[in-house]
C-alpha cells in the first residue's frame, strides 16, 4: 500500500476513534501515549541541537501489532513534548512490512536514523537495515538498505543501535542464527553508508552463557563510567522461582568491549525491571552526560490484547525517562530530575500504615519509608506488599482471573512510587531496583493502606503535561 493511502487511513482512524481515546478515564496524564492505535518499542531517543527526539513504534490503523510506522515527539526538557511529523511509513520494497526499531545519530549535523525493514515472504522473511535523515521541518528522506541479511541467519535479525567511537560508527543488531539463538551482533562503518560484520559479542553459548534465548531483540551497548553495558531482551527464557516471570525479559550484562579485538567479556545476566510490563528500553547520552532511558510499558506475546484501553482506541505507554547509574556493579535507575516540575499539592502522612488515610494516586507521586509489615492497595487492582523478605506485587491475570505475583527480594530502605491513572513505577531503595506495571482499577484511582508497619508517606499530586 503507498504511503499515500496508509495516510488516508490512518486520519480516518483518528477521526473515528480520536474523541473516545482522549477521553478513557486510563489514558495518562503525564506519560506519552499514542493519539490511537498501538505503540510499542522507544525508538531513536537522541539529544540533537539542545532538543530531545522521541521516536516510537506505532500502528495508528487498528489496535493491532502490523506493519510498524515510526511516530515522532520533540521536547526542550523532558517533560513536554510536541507532536512532529510521522517520521517513517512502511510504503517501500525493503520495509513492506514494517518500519521496525532502530536508533538515530548525528552525523555532522544531520539527525539521521537507522532502522529495519520487515519483509515478509509466503514462507519467511527477510530483514534490511535501513537509513533515513530528517531535515529541520521533520521531514523525513529515505536513503534505502545499506546492511542486506548476513549469512547464517534468519530473517530474524533487527534494532540497529548506532553510537560512534573514535573515527567509526559502530552498530549492535540483535539476531537469530540458523539453529535459533539469540545473538548480538557488531558491525563497524567508516560511513552510515558502509558496514561491515565484525562478528558475534554477545548471546547464546557466548560468555559462559549456555543456552539463552532464542532471539535477542532491541541491543543497545553503551559507556557508563569505566564499563561497558550491554541492555537486550532475550526471548524464550524459561520462568524461574522468583525472576524471568515475563514471557519475554528485559536485562543487561556489564562488562568490556575490545574495540580492537571486537571481542566483548561481560558478567552475569540482571533483569532491568522486575514488574509484569517493561520492554525494548533504549538509552541516549544527553549534552550533559547523562544516561537516559526511555522503555515500552508493555510486554509482546502476553496477554496485552486484554488491556480495556483497546476498545477505546488506544493501546500502550512510554516510561517515564530514567537515568542510570553503575553502583557496584549494578545498574540503577531513577526518575529524571526533571520530572520534579510535575509536583503539585504536597501532604505527608504518618503512623500506622492502615491507620492512614485513603490517599489520591491518580496521577501522584509517593516516597515511602517506613518499619515493619504494611500493604498498598492500589484500586483494588493491584497490591504491592512489603515485609522484611522484600516486595510482593500481586494482581490479576485480566485473561485466566488467576493471581499473579512478581518479587524483589532484599531489605527496602526507601520506594519512590510515580502513578499515573493506569501504570505504576516503582523505585526501590533509589534504583536499585524497579517494578514497573499496567493496571485498571474498576474503581477510583485510590490507595488503601493495610497492615502494622509504622510508614511516612510523602505524597504530590502530579499535574498533566503538555503534548501539543
Amino acid at each position: 500500500m503507498s504511503e499515500h493511502a496508509l495516510l488516508k487511513k490512518a486520519l480516518l482512524n483518528a477521526t473515528r476513534s480520536m474523541t473516545q481515546a482522549k477521553n478513557d478515564g486510563y489514558r495518562p496524564g503525564w506519560h506519552l501515549s499514542p493519539l490511537v492505535g498501538l505503540l510499542n518499542d522507544p525508538n531513536g531517543f537522541i539529544q540533537f541541537a539542545g532538543q530531545y527526539h522521541l521516536f516510537y513504534q506505532w500502528n495508528p490503523l487498528a489496535c493491532a501489532h502490523g506493519a510498524k510506522w515510526w511516530g515522532h515527539w520533540r521536547s526542550d526538557d523532558l517533560v513536554n513534548w510536541q507532536n512532529e511529523p510521522v517520521a517513517l511509513l512502511p510504503g517501500d520494497v525493503y520495509d513492506s512490512h514494517g518500519c521496525y526499531s532502530g536508533s538515530a545519530v548525528d552525523d555532522n549535523g544531520t539527525l539521521s536514523l537507522l532502522y529495519t525493514g520487515n519483509v515478509k515472504f509466503a514462507q519467511g522473511r527477510t530483514a534490511w537495515q535501513c537509513l533515513a535523515t530528517v531535515d529541520d521541518a521533520g521531514e523525513v528522506t529515505k536513503a534505502g538498505p545499506v546492511i542486506g541479511l548476513p549469512e547464517g541467519y534468519t530473517g530474524h535479525v533487527r534494532d540497529p543501535k548506532v553510537w560512534r567511537h573514535g573515527e567509526h560508527w559502530y552498530m549492535v543488531l540483535g539476531a537469530q542464527n540458523l539453529q535459533q539463538q539469540g545473538k548480538v551482533l557488531l558491525y563497524r562503518g567508516d560511513t552510515l553508508q558502509q558496514w561491515t560484520l565484525l562478528g558475534e559479542i554477545a548471546g547464546s553459548h557466548l560468555n559462559g552463557l549456555g543456552e539463552f534465548g532464542y532471539m535477542w531483540e532491541c541491543p543497545d551497548l553503551f559507556a557508563l563510567g569505566e564499563q561497558d553495558v550491554l541492555v537486550f531482551c532475550p526471548q524464550g527464557l524459561p520462568a524461574q522461582a522468583q525472576r524471568w516471570l515475563n514471557t519475554h525479559q528485559s536485562g543487561y550484562v556489564i562488562g568490556q568491549l575490545d574495540y580492537s579485538k571486537a571481542a566483548y567479556q561481560h558478567g552475569d545476566f540482571h533483569e532491568l525491571d522486575l514488574g509484569f510490563e517493561f520492554y525494548a528500553p533504549q538509552t541516549t547520552l544527553g549534552d550533559d552526560g547523562r544516561r537516559l532511558l526511555f522503555g515500552w510499558v508493555g510486554m509482546p506475546d502476553e496477554n496485552e490484547f486484554y488491556d480495556p484501553t483497546r476498545e477505546q482506541g488506544w493501546m500502550h505507554i512510554m516510561s517515564c525517562p530514567r537515568e542510570l547509574r553503575l553502583v557496584e556493579g549494578r545498574l540503577y535507575q531513577q526518575p529524571v530530575d526533571e520530572l520534579k516540575s510535575l509536583r503539585g499539592a504536597h501532604q505527608r502522612l504518618e503512623g500506622r500504615a492502615d491507620s492512614l488515610a485513603i490517599t489520591d494516586v491518580a496521577q501522584a507521586e509517593l516516597v515511602i519509608s517506613a518499619e515493619g509489615s504494611w500493604q498498598a492497595d492500589f484500586g483494588g487492582a493491584m497490591l504491592l506488599s512489603c515485609d522484611e523478605s522484600g516486595l510482593r506485587l500481586r494482581r490479576q491475570n485480566r485473561r485466566t482471573g488467576e493471581t499473579e505475583t512478581r518479587y524483589w527480594s532484599g531489605q527496602v530502605r526507601q520506594l519512590q512510587i510515580l502513578c499515573d491513572r493506569s501504570s505504576l513505577e516503582i523505585f526501590v531503595n533509589d534504583g536499585e531496583a524497579t517494578l514497573t506495571s499496567r493496571y485498571f482499577p474498576a474503581e477510583e484511582h485510590t490507595l488503601r493502606w493495610q497492615g502494622s508497619g509504622e510508614l511516612r508517606v510523602d505524597h504530590w499530586q502530579l499535574q498533566s503535561i503538555m503534548l501539543v
